[in-house]
């Protein structure tokens, strides 16, 4: 098993969905990998792929989408961007570039098959993993029963499966659910305080 930081390094280094494909075209512009995290890493936000503004700036979360995740988490930017605490994992490591509407296409194949399953064995000391998105669900959790909306209104059953690390279904933070959050009131009213809770015991540990 190789350390989180050096996988890390080699990943930062990919070309593959640019270069040699399998999925697709090429990435449509020069990969730009962004990841965070560290061996000793408690906390895991496993989601779906940068978006415009990560992929100029360098940094996972630095949009309006990572300002609402920060407050459900109950975390400023100094707390979310340690990656001695917290390790950001998304399914696709580059931004993918937009669809025909204007919207990120989605994360990129050849990524998570190459890299997910080394990454988050340089992770052994994570207790939780927030899987945001029906990509990430997916892929940590199966096949989803009721979409992304039934995976998360599991949220109870599923924190409390006796698995190590721990995995709890988030949506997306976007702004394009902001109807998805009107429509379930549930979701701030009872997983919220659950989630910050946890975030604050995971990092205190």
């Amino acid at each position: 098993m190789q350390p989180f930081e050096e996988t890390a390094a080699r990943l930062r280094a990919c070309r593959i969905c640019r270069d040699t494909p399998l999925y697709g075209p090429p990435l449509p512009q020069e990969p730009r990998p962004i990841i965070q995290g560290s061996t000793g890493a408690r906390l895991c936000v496993a989601s779906q792929a940068p978006g415009t503004r990560a992929h100029r700036t360098g940094m996972p979360f630095m949009d309006p989408s990572g300002v609402r995740l920060r407050s459900w988490l109950g975390l400023d930017e100094a707390q979310f961007y340690n990656p001695e605490k917290i390790a950001i994992v998304p399914m696709g490591s580059c931004f993918p570039g937009l669809d025909e509407k204007g919207g990120d296409k989605p994360p990129r194949r050849e990524c998570a098959e190459r890299w997910r399953a080394e990454l988050f064995a340089g992770l052994p000391n994570l207790d939780l993993i927030l899987v945001i998105g029906s990509y990430a669900q997916t892929w940590h959790l199966g096949k989803l029963e009721g979409g992304l909306t039934g995976t998360v209104r599991r949220w109870r059953e599923l924190l409390a499966e006796p698995r190590i690390p721990r995995v709890l279904p988030l949506p997306h933070p976007s702004w394009r659910n902001n109807g998805w959050l009107k429509r379930e009131p549930w979701f701030e009213a009872e997983l919220l305080p659950v989630l910050r809770a946890e975030v604050a015991r995971v990092l205190a540990d």
